[in-house]
């Protein structure tokens, strides 16, 4: 069963409200075919001028109140917790998933001083507009930071999360929407349905949407259509390099599309993996099990589809190769949760094609150091650094004004960040216990592991059977039981 895409309304800046989630239910997971879907319903591609405008139209200012941002938060926690429950089904809560359950927990413990001062931020700043609706599944928002500085169009970075394609949420970008809207940039943080209630064609499809939604409103935001940025990080760098690789083929093919690739000015890949099929075992010995990995991959027929490294050797696309803008890589050389290997071979696939990458290397760094705790330390940070004067390239107000900016401020203690280094240290220890460790008991049953898929494949044949009107009983039985066993 496929679903097509929604036709996304781009001509007013909507806010969250509370009946969308009561409105837009969790959908159950539901089988992909392996081909991704041309998106035929969406407009012609459409890029806003600034003729029009001569000034940003304002942005609405939300009404927030204490009971506004309880009702927020109840909200989105019913939703998460009927997603873990349905992801405890396919985790099959093994030993080694328990133990990165508590090690998750244990490490944001440590970060909390941090999290508290970025919460607030997220939560209380009038710079921040929270959950702008650009689609209609429940997942289909993205969070704004906004400069103060208003005087002028500004640079556009629009933001993908990461979180191992399961746990990613919009508000792990707060910390860099934050910095960079310090330094007059705009930051977009998308949200995206993750697993279980999505598979990797929704993430793609969500992240496309959003980034069309963006282009089609930028210039009401502030912000300047002609500087426009896509970054992604970890699983994050996987589907927004997947949804900009889709989009040129589609665009070099004819097709129907919503926004254009020569719209995006640069694409920054952060500790990303671009090439599935070879990180399969690598994360199940990391406890993302290959029967989880492979459902969100929609099957071993559909990895080849989803690696942007494989994809782009095919002589078929080269031609969308050539639309690709400009790609730079990031990644550390300890980064023990996706391999900096990952961010070389891609580097080079992309080079050897023609495309203009570049691959930014940085030793002893970590998959948490780059995102998270560099920029907790404050200061100077060599990739900040770096995105920031790539954005402002040309732009010598703006490089001026980097120039004197005031270093970025200390959110966690050195000894703290020490304490945690020395916790993911051990960790690497474990990890390389697990390389060579035999296969862990089961602690639930097969049975009960594939009661929720027999259940939700039961309901799936009843709703055709009541579609198509079968009549004999016997016919009906049939068909269920057949489906249920």
């Amino acid at each position: 069963m496929t679903t097509s895409l929604p036709v996304i309304p781009t001509n007013r800046f909507q806010s969250f409200e509370m009946d969308d989630y009561n409105k837009n239910e969790t959908q159950p997971l539901i089988s992909r075919a392996s081909s991704y879907p041309v998106t035929a319903n969406h407009h012609q591609r459409r890029r806003r001028a600034d003729a029009k405008l001569s000034s940003p139209r304002s942005l609405p200012v939300r009404q927030r109140s204490f009971t506004r941002n309880i009702g927020h938060a109840a909200s989105e926690t019913y939703l998460v917790t009927g997603l873990t429950f349905k992801l405890l089904a396919f985790l099959g809560v093994g030993y080694r998933w328990i133990w990165r359950v508590l090690s998750l927990c244990f490490y944001a413990m440590l970060l909390m001083p941090g999290f508290l001062q970025v919460a607030y931020y997220y939560f209380f700043s009038s710079q921040v507009r929270r959950s702008i609706v650009y689609g209609d599944q429940p997942r289909n928002r993205f969070d704004l930071y906004l400069p103060k500085n208003s005087d002028g169009p500004k640079p556009v970075l629009a933001f993908v999360t990461g979180g191992a394609w399961i746990i990613g949420y919009k508000a792990w970008g707060s910390l860099l929407g934050k910095q960079l809207a310090e330094r007059d940039i705009i930051v977009a943080c998308f949200d995206y349905r993750n697993f279980p209630q999505g598979t990797i064609t929704d993430m793609v499809e969500d992240v496309s949407q959003g980034i069309s939604f963006l282009c089609d409103n930028v210039v009401e935001y502030g912000g300047d259509p002609d500087r426009i940025y896509l970054m992604g990080q970890s699983a994050g760098a996987h589907i927004s390099s997947c949804a900009l690789l889709e989009q040129a083929v589609t665009e070099s093919e004819g097709g129907s599309i919503s926004w254009s690739v020569s719209q995006i000015k640069a694409y920054f890949g952060l500790s990303g993996g671009y090439n599935i099929p070879s990180l399969v075992e690598h994360f199940h010995r990391r406890g993302l099990y290959r029967s989880i990995f492979l459902s969100i991959m929609e099957g071993e027929k559909s990895l080849q589809h989803f690696s942007p490294e494989i994809r782009v050797k095919d002589p078929s696309i080269c031609n969308a190769v050539a639309l690709l803008p400009k790609i730079i890589l990031f990644h550390g050389t300890s980064d023990y949760s996706i391999p900096s290997d990952a961010s070389r071979t891609f580097a080079d696939a992309l080079q050897q094609v023609g495309a203009k990458a570049e691959l930014i290397l940085y030793s002893g760094k970590t998959h948490t150091d780059l995102f998270l705790h560099d920029p907790m330390r404050g200061g100077k940070d060599e990739l900040f650094d770096y995105v920031v004067a790539f954005i402002h390239d040309g732009d010598k107000e703006a490089l001026a004004k980097d120039a004197v900016a005031p270093p970025r401020p200390r959110l966690l203690p050195e000894l703290l960040l020490q304490w945690l280094l020395s916790f993911l240290g051990g960790h690497k220890e474990a990890l390389a216990k697990d390389a060579v460790a035999p296969p862990e008991p089961r602690l639930v049953p097969e049975l009960l592991l594939q009661l929720p898929h027999k259940v939700l494949r039961l309901v799936e044949k009843f709703e055709q059977v009541i579609e198509h009107k079968y009549v004999s009983p016997p016919d009906v039985a049939c068909r269920l039981w057949s489906d249920l066993i």
